[in-house]
């Protein structure tokens, strides 16, 4: 086995000769699910779903509820195992969803929404591609976004902002390393205006590198993971920068993900970046779409556990997929198998490190 050596050149050597071409390096810190959120939720008007937890107290008698709860002092965290085991015979709702009749979901309303334009139409009309379904205007005005994956999540708590499945997996990301994601653009003439660019994805075998505050640190050194000198992911596309925002091309790409104790290998379909060079060259900050399997959402669900279950129903989240799919129906029964969805990132500036020991890094100027 070979073992690679310490990083011996200084960073001063990195910087690009004058005319060359750059790469620009990057860590993904932030990863959570694009949900807009008004200040008075206007998106949400009957206000949230009621979870697995609360469908199950709301169905036992007075005097069950108080012997199965310690009269209501055992908390919903001690207690997950009941509700998520409610069937009839101790089925568990999550795993038969199918098996029960809770009220439809509380989907989000209202014209805004964080996306993009992935299925190319301006009203959300059925195409080859998709199914027909209602478009919104972007948080930053651009029309006819897509974002199914918000209007069927949005009006859950634990996926919003301050909600226990965002925040969970995310800090558990901070602490743990699984599922980190780095991005690599090569090729970059002009960090302001280029129009050919690559954008390359990565997974990184290396924990963050963090200060006392638990803030990532910029510039450190991550090492892409590989078998026999071949990264495990490595998806790239095609892109460009205009007025210091990379985007890129949609194409299919599969990323690393970890979260709430699941692990999975996300396979987006039209997948896109956009990410936006501040004027501090050690982060960015952006967002990224495509077309969510249906499948692979209902895998995370059911991988969540007895937690985060309690904050929604899993019958009722298991019923509305379907009817909200929009992408790529299936040919034989015209059900579409993806949800069209939109997550926020947050970056910091990185040494990316290949298995042949090549290392980068994003804003190689500020080393100097």
């Amino acid at each position: 086995m070979k073992i690679l050596g310490p990083l011996t050149f200084s960073l001063a050597t990195l910087v690009a000769p004058a005319g060359a071409a750059e790469t620009l390096g990057f860590v993904v810190t932030d990863w959570k699910t694009a949900i807009h959120e008004s200040q008075f939720m206007d998106e949400c008007p009957e206000g949230m779903n009621a979870g697995n937890d609360e469908y199950w107290w709301r169905a036992l008698p007075k005097d069950e509820r108080a012997r199965l709860t310690n009269n209501g002092t055992t908390p919903p965290v001690l207690r997950q195992h009941m509700p998520n085991h409610r069937g009839p015979n101790g089925e568990d709702v999550c795993q038969e969803p199918w098996l029960f009749d809770d009220p439809p979901l509380l989907t989000a309303e209202g014209p805004t929404s964080y996306g993009m334009n992935l299925d190319g139409t301006v009203d959300g009309a059925a195409t080859a591609k998709t199914c027909g379904h209602e478009k919104f205007t972007g948080v930053d005005d651009r029309p006819a976004v897509d974002n199914q994956l918000y209007r069927l999540l949005g009006c859950i708590h634990g996926w919003r902002s301050d909600g226990l499945i965002e925040v969970s997996a995310n800090g558990a990301r901070r602490t743990n390393g699984l599922g980190m994601i780095l991005i690599e653009v090569t090729g970059v003439d002009d960090r302001g205006n280029d129009d050919d660019v690559t954008v390359s994805f990565f997974r990184s075998i290396d924990q963050f590198t963090i200060d006392a505050a638990n803030n990532v640190l910029p510039y450190a050194t991550y090492r892409i993971d590989a078998a026999d000198g071949v990264a495990r992911y490595g998806g790239k596309l095609k892109g460009r920068i205009k007025d210091g925002l990379i985007t890129t091309d949609p194409g299919n790409l599969s990323l690393p993900f970890y979260g709430n104790y699941a692990f999975q290998t996300i396979d987006f379909r039209d997948f896109r970046l956009e990410l936006k060079l501040g004027d501090d060259p050690s982060s960015a900050e952006g967002m990224v779409a495509g077309y969510y399997g249906v499948d692979q959402l209902w895998e995370f669900v059911g991988e969540l556990g007895w937690q985060p279950t309690g904050t929604y129903s899993c019958p009722a989240l298991y019923a509305a997929i379907p009817k909200l799919a929009d992408g790529y129906p299936d040919p034989k029964t015209g059900q579409c198998t993806a949800l069209s969805s939109a997550f926020l990132i947050k970056t910091v500036a990185a040494f990316l490190r290949h298995p042949d020991g090549r290392a980068q890094t994003a804003r190689a100027e500020a080393t100097q």
